[in-house]
């Protein structure tokens, strides 16, 4: 099951939004991580992932890690979402 971004902010680490998603099979998995690849060269934007055969977690942080999430960072991890399929 997808969760939707969770928002973690300080003290207990720097600003950050997180999301799990799930999906079906590998082959589905890879897909996703190949559109985020091509997503985050256009916008020279990385996200932090760590993902298994049928998930990925993903960690959206500001570019200066002293600065709070921002409209740009929700911008990104909305267009994060938009590259799940359903």
């Amino acid at each position: 099951m997808d969760q939707p971004w969770t928002p973690r902010p300080k003290p207990e680490q720097a600003d950050r939004l997180e999301r799990r998603i799930e999906f079906a099979d590998y082959a589905a998995t890879r897909a996703f991580l190949e559109r985020l690849n091509d997503l985050s060269e256009t916008r020279q934007r990385f996200a932090d992932i760590s993902f298994g055969r049928t998930y990925v977690n993903i960690t959206v942080r500001p570019d200066d890690d002293g600065l709070p999430v921002g409209q740009v960072d929700h911008d990104f991890a909305a267009a994060i979402d938009a590259l799940i399929e359903p």
